[in-house]
């Protein structure tokens, strides 16, 4: 019986292996990959990447860090009665604080732990990168998937300040 092995079949699997390890964790939870899939399909470009992450939720709400490019941001979302999860607010700096995600409507225990566990993530996740969710200024509010207020359009990517 002889047995035909091809290396570079043997190699293209263990590099596409390697490619999703890179830009999924391990421990990710379903709620974070579904949170990973709303994001991308809104404002991920072929020649412009999103990447979302660290992401963090607590019960029905959360808080998912993204770049793009050479810019970046965080957005909050929301678990809607169907399960899904939708994004109603972009911004920089100010969702890292609990007061200011408690503003948004969010009970002040989920926005402290949302805060707390936000912290912790970002922690983790190399500086250069981190630097970048500090670009984004203000906040602006979502009305639909990837449509905000001031111009009730998509954006090819998360709203600029």
């Amino acid at each position: 019986m002889s047995s035909r092995f091809k290396p570079t079949a043997l190699l293209a699997a263990v590099a596409l292996q390697l490619s999703l390890a890179s830009t999924t964790p391990a421990a990710e939870s379903a709620d974070q990959l579904a949170i990973r899939r709303v994001m991308a399909s809104t404002w991920d470009r072929p020649e412009r990447r999103l990447e979302a992450g660290p992401i963090v939720v607590v019960g029905e709400r959360a808080v998912a860090a993204w770049t793009q490019g050479d810019r970046g941001g965080r957005a909050l979302l929301a678990r809607d009665a169907g399960g899904r999860w939708n994004v109603i607010l972009c911004g920089g700096d100010g969702l890292k604080q609990a007061r200011a995600l408690q503003s948004t409507g969010i009970p002040a225990a989920v926005a402290r732990q949302l805060a707390s566990d936000l912290r912790a993530a970002e922690a983790t996740t190399e500086p250069r990168r981190r630097a970048l969710f500090s670009t984004f200024d203000g906040m602006v509010r979502m009305d639909s998937p990837g449509t905000h207020r001031p111009h009730g359009s998509a954006p090819a990517s998360p709203p600029r300040p």
